[in-house]
C-alpha cells in the first residue's frame, strides 16, 4: 500500500509517498482501509518535531480517517471487517491503510460520505471537548471563537451555536467572516482591520466573553484575555499563529477567570469511555442537522505536501481533506 512519508523532519514539502507494508492489527486495534483522511494545524507540527508527540522516524502524519475496516485484532467485539467507520489516531492517516484503537473509532452514519466524516473527529471532537468538558460552557453565555474560520475553530462556532451558546466569530478576512456568518455567527470580528479589544467591547455591551476558544495564540490572546468577562474561562487550544503567547498573571486576578488548556491526545488515552460518549454525540449532532463539516477542497495523497502547506499558510476555510486512493 502507498503512503505519505515523513523520513527527516521539516517541512511539508520533503513528505514522499511510497509503498510500504501493510500493517497488522494488534490486540484491541482495526486496520482500516482509508478512503478519506482529514488534514489538521497539528499534522503541520508533528513533521516539525514540534507536536507534544513525536513518533520514530519514518512515519504517515494524518491523524482523523474514514474507511472501511479490513482486520480486526485480538480482543475486538464493537465492530468487524466491512464496517464503514471514522476514526482517530496521532498519526498514520496519510495513508491507504491505518492502525486505529477500536475505542475511538465510531460507525458512519447513513448518508454521511467518507470525506465529511474524515473532516468531522478531530476537530469536532476538539471543539466538543473544549466546550463541553473544559469550559462547561452554558446555554445564555456568551463565546468567542478566534481563529474561526479554521477547522477546529469553525467547529466550535457550529457546537457552540448547538449548545446555546451567543457566538462571536473572529477572523483575518471578510470572506472568512462571511463563512462564519453562514454557519451561525450572531456577530463578527476582522482583526486584521478592526481593534479586537474595541470590537469586543461593543458586541458584548462591554460585559466581556464568557469564553474565548483560541486556537490561535500570538498576539490576539492577551487582547482577547484582557476582554473576558468575570469568571470566564479562556481556552488554550494551540498556537496557529506561531507564537506561544505570555500573558501577565494578573489579568486572570483581576478578571477572576481561568486559563484552561485543551489537549485532545492526552484526553483520548486518559479517558476513553468519555470518548466514546462523545463520539455518539457527535453522531448525534450531525444526523440532528445541528453541525454540517464543510469540505472545501480534496487532494491525492501525492498532494499531501499541497495540503498542508495551505493549512500552514491559513488559506483554508473550513475543512481539507486527503484521498488517499484517487
Amino acid at each position: 500500500m502507498k503512503a505519505a512519508l515523513c523520513k527527516e523532519w521539516g517541512p511539508p514539502e520533503g513528505l514522499r509517498v511510497e509503498d510500504v507494508a501493510s500493517p497488522t492489527p494488534g490486540p484491541g486495534e482495526v486496520l482500516v482501509e482509508v478512503h478519506a483522511a482529514g488534514v489538521n494545524f497539528p499534522d503541520t507540527l508533528i513533521i516539525q518535531k514540534k507536536y507534544q508527540f513525536q513518533p520514530e522516524l519514518p512515519f504517515s502524519p494524518g491523524g482523523e480517517v474514514a474507511g472501511i475496516i479490513k482486520a480486526v485484532g485480538d480482543g475486538v467485539t464493537r465492530c468487524q471487517v466491512g464496517d464503514r467507520v471514522v476514526g482517530g489516531a496521532t498519526w498514520g492517516g496519510f495513508a491507504q491503510e491505518a492502525i486505529i484503537k477500536a475505542d475511538r473509532i465510531v460507525p458512519i452514519p447513513d448518508g454521511m460520505n467518507f470525506a465529511t466524516a474524515s473532516a468531522y473527529v478531530l476537530a469536532y471532537g476538539t471543539s466538543l471537548h473544549a466546550l463541553k468538558d473544559r469550559a462547561l460552557l452554558r446555554a445564555g453565555e456568551t463565546l468567542l471563537v478566534l481563529g474561526a474560520a479554521g477547522g477546529v475553530g469553525m467547529a466550535a462556532v457550529e457546537i457552540g451555536k448547538a449548545m446555546g451558546a451567543r457566538v462571536i466569530a473572529a477572523a483575518s478576512s471578510e470572506d472568512k467572516l462571511a463563512f462564519c456568518r453562514a454557519k451561525g455567527a450572531d456577530g463578527t470580528i476582522n482583526y486584521a482591520s478592526e481593534d479586537l479589544r474595541e470590537r469586543i467591547k461593543t458586541l458584548t455591551g462591554g460585559a466581556g466573553p464568557d469564553v474565548i476558544y483560541d486556537p490561535v495564540g500570538g498576539s490576539y490572546t492577551e487582547a482577547a484575555f484582557r476582554s473576558i468577562g468575570w469568571g470566564g474561562r479562556h481556552l488554550v487550544v494551540g498556537f496557529a499563529d506561531g507564537q506561544v503567547p505570555k500573558l501577565p498573571l494578573n489579568l486572570p486576578l483581576l478578571k477572576g477567570a481561568s486559563i484552561v488548556g485543551v489537549f485532545l491526545g492526552a484526553f483520548l488515552r486518559r479517558d476513553p469511555e468519555t470518548t466514546r460518549e462523545h463520539l455518539r454525540d457527535l453522531i448525534t449532532l450531525y444526523e440532528s442537522g445541528q453541525v454540517k463539516p464543510t469540505v472545501v477542497e480534496t487532494y491525492r495523497l501525492e498532494d499531501t505536501p499541497l495540503a498542508l502547506r495551505a493549512i500552514m499558510e491559513r488559506r483554508v476555510k473550513g475543512k481539507i481533506v486527503i484521498l488517499p486512493r484517487e
